[in-house]
């Protein structure tokens, strides 16, 4: 199977924070054309979150929108674990020129099956996972309950400025 890449920059301008950010996008399969504007979506999504929650200052971040495989093939190497995800972040944890704070990765079949499977929206569950993927490249986890209370109240404040419901149908405040 014949795999499509598009290559998107982002220029600062086109981002709406008070910070120049450039957003490296890129989408490989068609898989992701069911999205009517992956930049846009993840630029609205880019900025909920950096307005929201920024201790890692930086100028740029890249997406990579890619397939299951891919992504599986990520997380055997990278994390152990020989099955695909929806989302991994690989933070930059070099110092550079330019401060890039890092890559997310999006699996479109993982996504679009949990969307699905909860009955939500794919536009609001990919926003949801980018910005999940966001907060993981500034040092937050979920790995404790404590933990995952401070990302998940993060990522509800950030989705509701967006107008997404919460995802964790629970109260966070």
């Amino acid at each position: 199977m014949q795999k499509t890449s598009k290559m998107k920059k982002l220029p600062p301008e086109d981002i709406n924070i008070n910070i120049n950010i450039e957003i490296d996008i890129d989408i490989r399969g068609t898989r992701w054309d069911a999205v009517d504007d992956l930049a846009a979506l993840s630029r609205a999504a880019l900025s909920a979150v950096v307005a929201q929650y920024c201790v890692r200052p930086f100028t740029e971040i890249s997406l990579l929108f890619t397939d299951n495989s891919q992504i599986k093939d990520l997380n055997r190497t990278y994390r152990g674990k020989d099955k695909p995800t929806n989302v991994l972040s690989f933070p930059t944890n070099i110092s550079l020129a330019v401060p890039i704070l890092g890559d997310v990765v999006l699996a479109f079949e993982t996504i679009e099956f949990e969307a699905r499977q909860s009955g939500i929206g794919l536009e609001d569950h990919i926003t949801h996972l980018l910005i999940h993927g966001y907060l993981h490249l500034q040092g937050l986890d979920h790995e404790t309950d404590a933990d995952a209370l401070i990302m998940e109240t993060h990522e509800i404040k950030a989705l509701a400025g967006l107008g997404i419901t919460n995802p964790y149908g629970k109260d966070v405040s």
